[in-house]
């Protein structure tokens, strides 16, 4: 089976990755929005088709695509797309607030391992993930709570890791910088310290 691989691997495994960034920050930022209430008539619940769909089915398959070239990434997509089609299906059912919590919360520590074993990828990835887990540990506060500021809150936190990730996955796509400037070592400072 392994005979069968073409020899664009690299740019398969660059393309899964964006398009796994692209849906994951469509995701998000919908997520988000929709919790902020920023915009008239608009909530979380009119993001359930994007995440079921985009976030759930399209994330997962990124994830299953991307897991034997890169594990981080096919772990981080797979395990994200299980989150948003699982929140996506159950999102209409009479579910108990702290049950709602609790399944936050335990995402939020997806997101929390995502965030710590980014440390090697770019700061818009490490923004992504930490902005998600942030989101999720608030909106689950809020869900215990029964606290819609603070649920807004965690919107505009998934709002903004949607952009990040957005972002990422465009300028993956048009070439665009994603390494933030560095500064310039000052005299006498070499590279070793």
């Amino acid at each position: 089976m392994d005979n069968d691989v073409s020899a664009g691997g690299a740019a398969t495994t660059a393309s899964v990755s964006t398009l796994g960034q692209l849906a994951l920050g469509l995701t998000l930022l919908a997520f988000g929005l929709g919790h902020t209430q920023v915009i008239d008539d608009v909530t979380a619940a009119d993001a359930v088709s994007v995440a079921t769909y985009v976030g759930g089915i399209a994330l997962f398959v990124a994830g299953l695509l991307a897991l034997r070239a890169d594990g981080f990434t096919g772990t981080a997509f797979a395990g994200l797309g299980a989150f948003w089609f699982t929140w996506g299906v159950s999102s209409g059912d009479a579910v108990p607030a702290n049950a709602a919590g609790l399944f936050l919360l335990l995402f939020a520590l997806l997101a929390l391992s995502l965030t710590l074993g980014s440390a090697g990828a770019s700061p818009f990835v490490r923004g992504t993930y930490g902005a998600m887990c942030v989101a999720l540990v608030l909106l689950a506060v809020a869900a215990f709570s029964d606290t819609e500021a603070l649920g807004k809150v965690g919107g505009w936190f998934a709002a903004v890791g949607g952009l990040l990730a957005w972002y990422g996955g465009t300028a993956s796509l048009a070439k665009l910088p994603t390494a933030l400037p560095g500064r310039a070592a000052g005299r006498r400072v070499t590279a070793t310290g």
